[in-house]
């Protein structure tokens, strides 16, 4: 009997070995699969940005630096670098957008020679017809207050106030904006989920953590240029 269980453990300590081991060889398969797509899509980043006329700069320093308060970018900085910095038009608008990159202080152990992890937040942003109020538009979070963002503002429109948050210096520009028509294209648009909004002087920006791609730009420039379609250019005006 107790050879028979030496023998299970043995046999079970193995499959805990191999399985193991699988793991480790599937998540090294993963990541360099996902590396190399994403130098891929780099690739055809340029060159799309050839194509089509834009400016492309794979590391520009410093130019990160204004947009800082801005989402998911440091309150201040100083010499921040925009990485695959683009600038051109799309759709009849002048845009901007650039990935930051970031090494994140609560990943890894801490432990010498080991790296931490680096976050890459892809910021792109549209010219506006005028300049206007901060106004922040998103999706209200569960740790809104922990994050020091106050209590939400409210429109009055149940529908609109359960699913989105927004935050703004200027109550009646931010109401103007979030007329009737703008408020049904918000909450009958998937975009609408997963791509908050920024309205800071004449720029309207959105971002998302991850790397920038011919395929991801474009859904956000169409968005946000989607956006601007449906607010009256009398609304930028009296603002």
């Amino acid at each position: 009997m107790e050879q028979l269980v030496g023998i299970l453990v043995k046999v079970l300590l193995f499959v805990f070995v191999a399985g193991m081991f699988t793991l480790v060889i599937r998540a090294f398969v993963r990541s360099n699969q996902a590396d190399k797509r994403t130098r891929r899509e780099w690739a055809e980043l340029e060159q799309v940005a050839a194509e089509r006329g834009w400016a492309h700069e794979r590391r520009a320093a410093g130019r990160a630096t204004e947009y800082c308060g801005v989402g998911p970018m440091p309150g201040s900085g100083s010499n921040l670098t925009a990485w695959h910095y683009i600038t051109g038009e799309f759709r009849g608008r002048s845009f901007k957008c650039f990935e930051y990159r970031y090494s994140n202080p609560a990943s890894g152990s801490g432990q010498a020679g080991e790296s931490k992890k680096l976050t890459i937040e892809s910021m792109i942003l549209v010219s506006a017809p005028g300049s206007a109020p901060y106004l922040n538009l998103r999706r209200p979070g569960k740790f809104d207050r922990v994050m020091g963002r106050g209590p939400r503002k409210l429109l009055g429109v149940p529908e609109f106030d359960d699913k989105f948050r927004f935050d703004t210096h200027d109550e009646d520009f931010a109401r103007r904006v979030l007329s009737d028509d703008f408020r049904a294209f918000l909450l009958s648009d998937q975009r609408a989920r997963n791509n908050p909004l920024r309205v800071r002087d004449d720029e309207l920006f959105t971002w998302y953590t991850g790397t920038l791609s011919p395929q991801t730009l474009e859904e956000r420039l169409d968005y946000l240029c989607d956006v601007l379609d449906r607010i009256p250019t009398q609304v930028w005006a009296s603002a």
